[in-house]
């Protein structure tokens, strides 16, 4: 012991030499050393990288070999990491999908938030403090961890998941949800014999949401030209100064007017998730969001002051058990009655049943208000504190609970690196494997990429080279060649993916020829307008050859039956360029309405004109249409 103090003692004087010649290197290089070691030896031991840096951070802290004194500073930068995160989060949501997800976001989101925040005030009272205590320890720990759900559901790949949008829905309406919480604060605070201007409230809630309408102008009308200004002069530097700037100057204007700076980062995300300089956007933040977000849980392990959990273990632990085993339920209770699955519940009550960085913001408030004294503070900060170091021990004790996901192997698979061909496959499927024969047979160099391993290894069976990687990553089709390809064909067999290979291709290899697989009418139209060359529905061609074998089988000739198929094309053309541009159904209808009825003349058919208005009805409705 005496020996750990005096390497301590030691590193602390050595820290203080340093400062007094120049820049304190010391705490820095310790910090990185700790997530450089520490992460990859928790993850190599199946703890996870969140629990890799709460434990470096504790080492590090106070409670530790005390070589940075004053963490509350460094999560004060740290939580920059989670705005960030909060920013890429959001140019990931484009204007529809966080439509889409409105009713998740408002609906489940608020039913989480009341259920549990009620839950939770209640027992508050139950081990002892004021109602109006009470209410504010359960509202805080109702604040689920933004940064740790992210980094795990990141981590795993689940973010785009069913589970993992409703959890983001949820996380949402937490952040929304502490601006009333802090206001509610502030009504609840001691009066101090002076009535509130309510003049002064209205313009307090006026600033806010103009500061929300200045963002909305901003990201809608200068953000996107200010891009393309600073695109023209090709200094990659200053495209990554005005990406920080943008992030930053979304959150320093939310919280200039009281709002979270994480919801600015995340509403200026939203307005340039539309933006051709979106993906450019993510590839120069991404950076610096992993590095602060590390700094962020390294901070909260080093504000773990094992002091005060072991002067108050009793009521810490109690609060901690309590808590989250209340929260937890809540949540699964909530998500089986609306109609999740056993295991996605389960695994979502694990995931958000521990406290979140928004409860440091609500219980300083608070102090400061005089609502809860500082040793209360410190009690209700490490009952948060513990509970998120605990949260990455409870998911791997899930892992036990829940049937295991066989996890695919990589034996005998090649990652993508540094491949160049004329032609880029991505996607390797039946329908992939059918478009590379012409081009093997026209002794045409092709490259190609997919993302199951268990194909990759069948193709390696049948002389087919297929590499290991997920196109809709910027990094992969770059090291896959799609920079210096002259066709890139997308073959993938799930329409969202596919569009979203095609749109990256398109921002960021707007020379390469691009061609696609679509899933149907609609999917193809979507792939046009994203500005493919080419693009084929999956089962158009196979159905209309399938359908000239059946009625040559019933009596039609070669000839005929090729007419009779070269019609069927013909009019599957003009509805889709009538559907791409847009023009007037009516008048549509009555186009196709009377070749059809020519057509019938021709090949000596007679049919009724309602029959062929039917069929027409039924040809140009898209939702009935191959």
């Amino acid at each position: 012991m005496g020996l750990e103090l005096a390497v301590a003692d030691g590193i602390v004087e050595h820290a203080a030499g340093a400062a007094a010649h120049g820049v304190d290197l010391v705490p820095v290089v310790a910090l990185l050393a700790a997530a450089v070691i520490g992460v990859p030896l928790f993850k190599r031991l199946g703890l996870g990288s969140v629990l890799g840096y709460l434990a470096a951070g504790l080492l590090l802290g106070p409670s530790g070999i005390a070589l940075i004194h004053d963490p509350a500073s460094v999560l004060t930068t740290a939580e920059l990491g989670v705005v960030m995160f909060l920013f890429i989060i959001g140019l990931e949501m484009e204007p529809s999908k966080l439509w889409a997800l409105r009713r998740q976001i408002f609906g489940l989101g608020v039913i989480q938030v009341l259920s549990c925040g009620a839950l939770l005030t209640g027992v508050g009272i139950l081990l002892g403090f004021a109602p109006v205590v009470s209410f504010v320890f359960g509202m805080g720990f109702v604040m689920t961890s933004t940064a740790i759900v992210m980094q795990i559901l990141g981590e795993r790949g689940e973010l785009a998941s069913t589970g993992g949008q409703k959890m983001v829905s949820i996380l949402l309406l937490e952040d929304l949800a502490i601006v009333p919480l802090l206001a509610s604060v502030a009504i609840l605070a001691p009066s101090s014999g002076e009535q509130a201007d309510l003049a002064q409230r209205l313009i307090s809630i006026g600033v806010a949401l103009g500061a929300v309408l200045l963002l909305i102008f901003l990201g809608r009308r200068v953000i996107n030209r200010f891009f393309a200004l600073l695109a023209s002069t090709k200094l990659r530097e200053v495209m990554t100064a005005a990406a920080l700037l943008v992030v930053l100057g979304a959150a320093l204007l939310f919280q200039a007017s009281g709002l979270s700076m994480a919801m600015g980062a995340f509403l200026a995300g939203v307005l340039l998730s539309t933006s051709t300089f979106r993906h450019q956007l993510e590839a120069d933040v991404e950076p610096f969001r992993g590095i602060l977000l590390g700094l962020f849980f390294l901070a909260v392990g080093m504000s773990l002051d094992l002091r005060i959990v072991a002067d108050n273990w009793q009521i810490v632990a109690l609060s901690v058990a309590a808590y989250m085993v209340t929260k937890g339920l809540a949540i699964y209770l909530i998500a089986r009655a609306l109609k999740s699955s056993h295991g996605e519940a389960l695994e979502r009550a694990v995931l958000m049943g521990q406290g979140g960085e928004f409860a440091f913001v609500l219980y300083t408030t608070a102090a400061s208000a005089g609502i809860i004294d500082a040793p209360t503070n410190a009690i209700f900060t490490a009952t948060v504190i513990v509970s998120m170091v605990l949260t990455p021990f409870l998911i791997i004790g899930l892992r036990y609970v829940m049937p295991k996901q066989q996890q695919p192997s990589f034996d005998g698979v090649e990652k993508v690196r540094d491949l160049h061909a004329q032609v880029l496959i991505i996607g390797f499927g039946r329908f992939g494997q059918i478009v590379s024969q012409p081009l093997l047979a026209m002794k045409h160099t092709v490259a190609i990429i997919d993302n199951d391993t268990e194909m990759i290894r069948a193709a390696a069976q049948i002389g087919f080279k297929v590499y290991y990687g997920d196109g809709t990553r910027l990094d992969i089709l770059r090291a896959a060649g799609a920079g210096t390809a002259d066709v890139i064909l997308v073959c993938t067999d799930r329409k969202e993916q596919t569009t979203r290979i095609i749109e990256l291709l398109r921002d960021e290899f707007p020379l390469a020829k691009v061609m696609a697989r679509a899933f149907d009418r609609a999917h193809a139209i979507e792939l046009v307008r994203a500005g493919v060359e080419y693009q084929a529905r999956e089962m158009f061609e196979s159905a209309v050859m399938f359908g000239g074998a059946v009625i040559k089988t019933l009596g039609a000739s070669d000839e005929e039956a090729t007419e009779v198929l070269e019609g069927v094309r013909d009019r599957d053309r003009q509805r889709f360029d009538m559907q791409l541009a847009g023009e007037d159904w009516a008048l549509g209808r009555r186009l196709l309405l009377s070749n059809a009825q020519e057509q019938a003349r021709e090949g000596g058919v007679a049919l009724s004109e309602d029959v062929v208005e039917d069929a027409v009805a039924k040809s140009i409705n898209p939702t009935q249409a191959a």
